[in-house]
């Protein structure tokens, strides 16, 4: 925090001495990289694929490609944006200095705030995800991330977490939430962490086994939430309902990739970002996206409120790696960021430059003003065409249904409006824009598409918005099919 340039630049010639004498170090003279402009101008972006067969040769066994030490783990992406998974190496040094660093800082931020908790005399309810032995390498092993730092954390660590090791790796989500229900409510449970709509099942899974009202009822104790991986904005009001009194909230940015940042100050948006956990940022304009040669800045160059793609350099072997993810930085004394999208959800089909931060803002504005409650949502273009105009089409999945569903649209619209110039400006008089067609969708349609992908539970998520119709009409499809007249 108080040094973070300097940190930063000497983070990365650790990163550079460590991995001269890799593969990929050798492919681009890293023995003669001594400043960041000669790195930039060596190293090129890289996108998965561009990795892609470093990583498969890992996982049949050969060493030294893109890390100085052996990789034998592998984080599974969990993401809706490819048919194909992603496999996100995972070192010895990374887990240590990142993930696991990352998990000690945000306790130790958690007890900076509140120093007479009783966070560590209960145990912390953590929803992960499946895990398997690859089958390309016996030695080569990969799973979701949860699992993979579940595998790998040290034994004290189990004493502080619920469930058992064999119930927290199921991956047919079905039985899983069925056994975490049963075997956790017996427990001494104080703090929570997963993705908001698998804690939300698993929640009301419990009220209905212990037929109490709230979760307060059940762990009197409870006294923090831990999320991460989609904004908790749509998700607030409906936490605060079933769990029945104030409890505490740590928003964190945990991936595959590293551990980049949580919220230090419970009482300020943002989240901190950790600069000496074997990570080096850079942070591309999203306009220089798709460009033949993009510009990069660092953190002294680094405008607030502004959309960056995250570019990483880390110890697990990443080099100049577009993550997919963009932030805007809320604060740069210190340095705070808020993840406001990925590169490639977004909605731009008409100059509107829709991204996901404006749109869960406006859904929690809709929501407010309607009393709705929103459990999922996705968002795409409508084409030009003889009949009339563009447009945006919802599909949502409500908690609790609005009274009037075309009230809902009016406010979400609205509150697009006024988060978002460039839309306010394509709506005006329904020139470019007309007002958003928004249908609401049976409770079970989401759920089947992600099935449908392999893609149901974890930390696997709908994606809010997509700049083509690929997505929507596969799941208008299914909630227009027979499977859909059975959901309730």
């Amino acid at each position: 925090m108080n040094n973070p340039v300097s940190v930063q630049f000497e983070l990365l010639q650790d990163l550079i001495t460590s991995a001269q004498y890799t593969e990929i170090g050798r492919r681009y003279g890293f023995e003669k990289l001594y400043t960041l402009k000669s790195f930039k101008e060596a190293v090129p972006i890289h996108e998965y694929d561009d990795l892609k067969p470093y990583i498969e040769r890992c996982m049949q066994g050969e060493q030294n490609l893109l890390w100085n030490t052996p990789i034998t783990w592998f984080a599974k992406s969990s993401g809706t944006t490819s048919e194909k998974s992603k496999f996100i190496p995972v070192s010895e040094e990374s887990l240590g200095e990142s993930h696991f660093q990352g998990t000690k800082d945000v306790l130790t931020l958690y007890y900076n705030y509140n120093p007479d908790s009783d966070l560590l005399m209960g145990k912390g309810l953590v929803i992960g995800g499946s895990h398997q032995v690859s089958k390309l390498n016996e030695e080569a092993q990969f799973g979701d991330l949860s699992a993979v730092l579940m595998q790998n954390t040290p034994f004290w660590g189990h004493w502080l977490r619920t469930p058992e090791l064999s119930i927290a790796l199921l991956d047919e989500w079905e039985t899983k939430i069925e056994k975490l229900a049963e075997t956790t409510i017996v427990e001494n449970v104080t703090s929570i962490s997963g993705v908001p709509t698998w804690t939300l099942v698993l929640i009301k899974r419990i009220l209905e086994i212990t037929g109490k009202q709230t979760l307060k009822e059940v762990w009197p104790n409870l006294e923090l939430y831990i999320h991460g991986g989609v904004s908790f904005t749509p998700y607030r009001e409906q936490f605060e309902k079933l769990i029945g009194a104030p409890i505490n909230y740590i928003d964190l940015y945990n991936a595959s990739e590293g551990f980049f940042a949580a919220q230090n100050n419970p009482d300020e948006e943002g989240m901190l970002l950790f600069l000496q956990h074997g990570i080096f940022y850079e942070f591309m304009p999203v306009e220089e996206y798709g460009k033949e040669n993009p510009q990069t800045l660092q953190l002294d160059e680094v405008e607030l409120g502004k959309n960056y793609a995250v570019v990483i350099s880390s110890n697990g072997g990443l080099w100049r790696y577009l993550i997919g993810d963009t932030v805007q930085f809320v604060s740069k004394a210190p340095f705070k960021i808020k993840v406001s999208g990925r590169i490639k959800h977004f909605i731009n089909a008409f100059g509107e430059e829709v991204i996901v931060d404006n749109s869960d803002r406006a859904i929690a504005v809709a929501s407010e003003k309607t009393g709705a409650i929103v459990k999922d949502y996705t968002a795409a273009p409508i084409y030009f065409s003889e009949r009339g105009n563009g447009g945006h089409e919802w599909l949502v999945e409500f908690e609790k249904a609005p009274s009037d569903l075309g009230l809902f649209t009016y406010e979400l619209d609205t509150a697009l409006k006024n988060v978002n110039s460039d839309y306010e400006a394509k709506r005006h008089k329904d020139i470019a824009l007309k007002m958003p067609v928004v249908h609401a969708l049976n409770k079970c349609v989401f759920e089947e598409w992600l099935r449908s992908k392999g893609k149901l539970g974890g930390q696997h998520k709908v994606p809010r918005l997509s700049n083509d119709r690929k997505y929507i009409e596969e799941i208008l499809a299914i909630a227009n099919g027979e499977k859909a007249n059975k959901c309730f």
